[in-house]
C-alpha cells in the first residue's frame, strides 16, 4: 500500500475521501473495483477513525460474517482489504477549502497547505472531528496524556494498575468490565446510582461490586495529586464527605465534543450538522460530492458500519458515471467475474 503522502504540487487524483475511518476505507474498494483512483484526507495520524482513536481494542459484533472484532482488527482487515488498490493518505491534515474549478473538478486545500483536484468528493468524516470532553477539574491538563487517559488503545497499559473510571455510559462500563481482571484494583466513579450504559453492562459491574472485584463510589471527583504527571490519588467527593482514592491512573468518560468543522461551509444544505443525501447515490446537494456513513442523513438512517457500507457501495457507481462519463458500467461480482479478481490479485 502506497505510504502516507506529502506534496507541494497540486494533487490530481480520480476521488478525495475526505475521513479515513471504516466506511472511508470500504469506500477505497468499492471504487477501485470500478477503477476510481483514490486519496483519503484525515485529521488523525493514522487510519480508522473512531474505531482506531477511542475504541481500538473494544469488541465489535454487529459487521456481517465477523461474530466478534475489535476496532483496530476491523480496521487492520480493511487495510488489507484495500491493499490492491494502492490509495495514498494524508494525515493530520483537514480539508480547509473546497471550490469548484472552471473544468468541473473541486480544488479542495487542507490546513497543511496540501492541494488537490479531483473529479468527485466523498465526505466520510463520521460526526466531524471530535474531542473528549474534559473534567472540570484543577490542573488536570498536566496529568493529560501521562496518568489521566480518555480512551484506551492499548489494555496492557493499565496492567497491574490502581485504575479509576469516572463516567456512568457505555465506555465506562465496558472499560470497567474489560480492564477489571488485569488491573491492580479498579474503582467507579459516577455521580448517581443510574447508569446509561447497556443493562447487560450494569448487571456485570453490580455482580463484580457483589464479588469485591470493583468498587462502586457514587459521588464527583473533585482533585487530584500527584507530581510530574503522574497521579497518586484522586479525591471523591460522595453524600458523606470526600474520600481520598489512590490510583496511578484515571479514565474519564465524559462523553465527546463533535465539530463539523469547514464541512459546514460548503453550501451542503445541513439539517442539523448532518448532510442530506439521496439513497440511490448518496449524493449530496452539491453534484459529484457524495456522503455516507455518519455524517449523512436520509429517512430511515441507522448509524451503523454496516450502513455505511452499503452506502460506499452505491456511492461508486454513481461516482463511476462522473469519472467514465462515456463508458458503460456491467455490474459484475467478485466471485465470478475474472477481470475483478484479477485487479484483487486473486487470479
Amino acid at each position: 500500500m502506497q505510504a502516507e503522502v506529502t506534496s507541494s504540487a497540486p494533487i490530481e487524483t480520480d476521488a478525495v475521501i475526505i475521513g479515513a475511518g471504516p466506511v472511508g476505507l470500504f469506500a477505497v474498494f468499492e471504487l477501485g473495483l470500478v477503477d476510481i483512483k483514490c486519496h483519503l484526507v484525515d485529521i488523525l495520524d493514522r487510519a480508522g477513525g473512531q474505531c482506531a482513536e477511542l475504541y481500538p481494542e473494544k469488541p465489535i459484533y454487529d459487521i456481517p460474517a465477523l461474530p466478534i472484532v475489535t476496532g483496530q482488527e476491523l480496521v487492520d482487515k480493511l487495510m488489507e482489504q484495500i491493499k490492491p488498490f494502492g490509495p495514498a493518505f494524508h494525515f493530520s491534515q483537514r480539508i480547509d477549502q473546497l471550490e469548484k474549478t472552471p473544468d468541473g473538478r473541486f480544488r479542495l486545500v487542507t490546513d497543511a497547505g496540501t492541494e488537490f483536484l479531483a473529479k468527485v468528493v466523498v465526505i466520510a468524516a463520521g460526526g466531524g472531528s471530535f474531542t473528549p470532553k474534559r473534567p472540570p477539574l484543577p490542573g488536570i491538563e498536566a496529568y493529560e496524556g501521562k496518568s489521566v487517559h480518555y480512551a484506551v488503545r492499548r489494555m496492557e497499559q493499565w496492567r497491574g494498575a490502581d485504575v479509576v473510571i469516572v463516567g456512568g455510559g457505555d465506555s465506562a462500563l465496558d472499560w470497567t468490565l474489560n480492564l477489571q481482571p488485569i488491573a491492580k484494583s479498579l474503582t467507579l466513579v459516577h455521580r448517581r446510582d443510574e447508569f446509561r450504559a447497556a443493562p447487560h453492562s450494569v448487571e456485570k459491574m453490580r455482580a463484580l461490586v457483589a464479588e469485591g472485584k470493583v468498587r462502586l463510589l457514587i459521588g464527583q471527583a473533585t482533585a487530584l495529586s500527584g507530581a510530574g504527571g503522574q497521579l497518586d490519588a484522586v479525591t471523591i467527593k460522595t453524600k458523606d464527605g470526600e474520600e481520598r482514592v489512590p490510583c496511578t491512573a484515571m479514565l474519564p468518560f465524559f462523553g465527546l465534543t463533535m465539530k463539523l468543522g469547514p464541512v459546514a461551509d460548503w453550501g451542503l444544505n445541513l439539517e442539523e450538522n448532518l448532510v442530506p443525501v439521496d439513497t440511490e447515490r448518496f449524493e449530496t446537494s452539491t453534484p459529484r460530492i457524495f456522503a455516507i456513513g455518519d455524517i449523512n442523513t436520509y429517512p430511515g438512517k441507522l448509524k451503523l458500519i454496516l450502513s455505511g457500507f452499503h452506502e460506499g457501495a452505491l456511492m461508486a457507481q454513481a461516482a463511476h458515471r462522473y469519472i467514465y462519463p462515456d463508458k458503460k458500467l456491467l455490474f459484475q461480482y467478485t466471485t465470478s467475474s475474472s477481470s475483478l479478481q484479477k485487479k484483487l490479485g486473486v487470479r
